[in-house]
This record gives C-alpha cells, structure tokens and sequence, in this order.
C-alpha cells in the first residue's frame, strides 16, 4: 500500500527505449474513486493548454523510484481520451470536505492509499474533526464511502463502518 503523494514527481519513463517523458505532476482518479485511471505529465502548447495523460492500461509498473509505460505513443492530449472528463485529478480531491449521512463534520481528504494495482484502499484525512478511531489513525476505508462528493463537494462515510477494529489494524499495517 502507497499513499498517492510517493507517485508525484516520479520520471515517467518508456520500457521499449528508456526514454524519459516527463513527470508525475498528478494522478487522475475514476469518477467512483475506485481505482487510479491514469497520470498527468503535465501541459502542453502555447495558447491552448492541453494536459498530457497516460492512461492506467498503459502503465506497466509504478515503480519505487519511476513510472515505467510501455513506449512514448501512451502520452496523449486529455481531448484524445474521452474518458478523461469523467476523471477527478488529486488535486481536486484534495481538502474536499467528509462528513456522515447526519451532517457530522468528521475531517478532509489529504490523500488517497493505493494498494498493488493501483485500487483505492483507503482515504488519508490531513484534519479531522471528530474524536475516537479516526482521531488516532486518520483513515478511512475506501468501503465505509457511501457518496463520493461528486455532486455537492462532500463526500460522506459510514463512520461505524470507518470506525470499525478491523479496518483500523488495517490500515495500520499498509502505512
């Protein structure tokens, strides 16, 4: 398990030739906020800014000091993938506001934990707001989400679920 925050800034690099293709400037997360759907290597051109992405499937390993793709063909304009609208960068994600089905006000997210395959497992709070569980270990698992705040801004957990000992000795040993 990794927090999303050790893929910033890696070399994104090609297996067929070694070359290098840019950085990791942010990762882009499926609407649902299940799973890692590709990298941002940042943005090109001159008047009309485009961003560079790699998608997912063209990733063959998130190494420990790169990012290693397939070849330099992977790197496309965001407009060349159509899937790309439906994605949520980090950087959004970032500070959006957790609370419960109730309105309790439980934190914001910092990051997100992504095991082997790049699946979220777990959200990282960087404030929490509520005592208890989540005070001490400042997770939430990925499965105590009941709405990912796509609509209003705010995403809101299952806090007995969140709360629950395994899934706090859980997150605990991915850390």
């Amino acid at each position: 398990m990794r927090p999303s925050k050790d893929f910033l800034k890696k070399p994104v690099i090609t297996i067929d030739e070694g070359r290098y293709l840019g950085e990791v400037k942010d990762l882009y997360l499926d609407e649902a906020l299940n799973w890692l759907a590709g990298i941002n290597l940042g943005s090109a051109g001159l008047l009309r800014r485009k961003a560079l992405i790699v998608s997912r499937e063209d990733v063959v390993v998130f190494g420990i000091d790169a990012v290693l793709v397939k070849h330099r063909e992977v790197v496309k304009n965001e407009d060349e993938v159509e899937e790309t609208e439906k994605w949520l960068p980090l950087s959004e994600l970032q500070g959006r506001a957790v609370d419960t089905p109730g309105g309790t006000k439980v934190g914001q997210i910092g990051d997100v934990i992504l095991d082997q395959e790049a699946r979220v497992s777990r959200f990282r709070l960087s404030k929490v707001f509520v005592a208890g569980t989540i005070a001490e270990d400042p997770t939430i698992p990925r499965g105590a989400m009941l709405d990912t705040g796509g609509v209003d801004g705010v995403m809101t957990i299952d806090l007995p679920k969140a709360e629950q000992p395994e899934a706090v000795s859980a997150s605990k040993t991915e850390t």
